[in-house]
């Protein structure tokens, strides 16, 4: 059974920074798919950032490009995603999210939670003005 393990979140300032972490274990598969989502108070979970271990590409909300960076230590199992320039509206819990496998239409589809089959158990953001 794959475990996820969400850790660094935290409360700063508006354009302060935070490092989310997110150490994988349990799995022995060579290629994955990787992710983190984010939930506000009364909004739906929403896709932040992805990446593919086979090619390492990448994705991102359009509301976090620019600002945020997606990174994975396959060697740690371990995901990362560096938050810099930090605006309230950033303020929600963060998940991580995995399944084995490539997607052939990562995307089109790495926002999607059907796209997972492994979930965090979350890490809060606060980000104050």
């Amino acid at each position: 059974e794959v475990q996820l393990v969400e850790s660094g979140g935290g409360s700063v300032q508006a354009g302060g920074s935070l490092r989310l972490s997110c150490a994988a274990s349990g799995y022995s598969f060579s290629t994955y798919l990787m992710g983190w989502f984010r939930q506000a108070p009364g909004k739906e979970r929403e896709g932040v950032a992805a990446i593919q271990s086979l090619g390492s590409r990448t994705a991102y909300a359009d509301a976090v490009k620019g600002r945020f960076t997606v990174s994975l230590d396959n060697a740690k199992r371990t995901l990362f995603l560096q938050m810099d320039s930090l605006k309230p509206e950033d303020t929600a819990m963060y998940y991580c999210a995995a399944r084995p496998g490539s997607s052939f239409n990562f995307y089109s589809t790495w926002s999607k939670e059907y796209e997972y089959n492994s979930w965090g158990q979350g890490t809060h953001v606060t980000v104050s003005s």
